[in-house]
């Protein structure tokens, strides 16, 4: 099953109804307890926005856009400005079996000051495969493309893309089977992964079967972020029955094609949590605060927030906000230092979605 990109029509009631349930301002909770409290636009006239990354000096983030190819700074001030484009990105349908695409994930270097570091990095489907690749930004102008890591199959909407520098300074990248469920269990294939690289597209020091995959058995992974003890989680859209939220570790086997959603088979691992697509999953990105994993959902239309657990490694009870108000939501990012997220709607139409400022008890 491939989920469609474009938004469903709504009927009017249903809205209003998901509206009445679930207000845009939720009530505040305790100190501490992960409540979105409060919500408004920071910045509008996007269309399709699906990276969101803060540059190192966390005072303003960058900005993809899937279709168009762009890419812009937001300030925390919720001024924009254009950037520039990421060259040979090609979207839609351009032979049989090969769909959307576009400009997906940005991770600026964790050194970037815009003079002696100028990197930043990004994922974008081509022609006939999917890239990592390098540019170069001065504060003011993308310029000088380069290809890091080709050769990723890339299909209908299994491209993966999200791509995030880790705590121990390697670039981790998420990859789709690309319509071709065997490649998630090939440990020697790029998709179906979440890869574990160096900037020069090389396998990372120490990744668990020598070369670049640091965990396998994907279907179409979605976001990454670390907790604060450094574990790393991962969404994941799955087939038709479970999405999930996984915890990742090195060398592990989350499943696919053999398992979707939690299975009992021998050297599988299971999510943390899973949700029915129809009924608020279909989860895009994710970003942690404090203790609290908080999912954006495509089809769900609404900001899960998940506790982790004092073990660290489960999760409580998932509770939903925004429910249906804001249309399809997938770029997602926290502010740093600050009790805020940047949560980006998906599929309104042209120059009608926005980034939202979300702040978080």
């Amino acid at each position: 099953m491939i989920r469609p990109a474009t938004a469903v029509t709504v009927a009017a009631t249903v809205l209003l109804g998901a509206c009445l349930l679930q207000p845009a301002t939720a009530t505040a909770g305790p100190r501490g307890t992960g409540v979105p409290s409060g919500v408004s636009v920071l910045s509008a006239g996007w269309t399709r926005p699906w990276g969101i990354t803060f540059l190192p000096d966390g005072r303003s983030a960058l900005v993809t856009e899937r279709h168009s190819f762009t890419v812009s700074v937001l300030g925390r001030d919720g001024a924009k400005r254009l950037v520039g484009t990421v060259p040979n990105t090609v979207a839609g349908v351009t032979s049989p079996g090969v769909g959307n695409g576009g400009l997906l994930g940005v991770a600026p270097s964790p050194t970037w000051n815009g003079t002696t570091d100028q990197d930043v990095f990004f994922v974008h489907t081509a022609a006939d495969e999917t890239r990592v690749v390098k540019m170069r930004f001065d504060g003011t102008s993308l310029s000088d493309y380069t290809v890091v890591l080709g050769g990723i199959a890339r299909g209908g909407d299994h491209n993966g893309g999200k791509i995030a520098f880790g705590p121990d300074g390697y670039l981790y990248v998420t990859t789709g089977d690309a319509l071709q469920k065997p490649l998630a269990q090939d440990v020697n294939s790029l998709n179906g992964k979440i890869l574990r690289i160096t900037t020069s597209g090389e396998a990372a020091p120490g990744n668990p079967f020598g070369n670049r995959v640091y965990s396998l058995g994907h279907r179409n992974p979605q976001g990454l972020a670390w907790d604060a003890r450094g574990r790393l989680w991962e969404t994941e859209i799955g087939e038709s029955t479970w999405d999930e939220l996984n915890l990742i570790s090195e060398g592990a086997n989350y499943g696919w094609p053999t398992c979707e959603g939690s299975c009992a088979q021998a050297g599988m691992t299971n999510p943390k949590k899973v949700w029915n697509p129809a009924q608020g999953g279909v989860p895009a990105q994710l970003a942690i605060a404090g203790d609290v994993v908080y999912v954006s959902t495509l089809r769900g239309e609404r900001l899960w927030a998940v506790p982790i657990d004092s073990t660290g490694t489960g999760v409580g009870t998932a509770t939903s906000y925004y429910d249906g108000v804001y249309g399809r939501l997938r770029a997602l990012a926290k502010v740093p230092g600050a009790d805020e997220l940047w949560l980006g709607s998906s599929d309104n139409g042209i120059d009608k979605d926005s980034i939202l400022k979300v702040t978080v008890e």
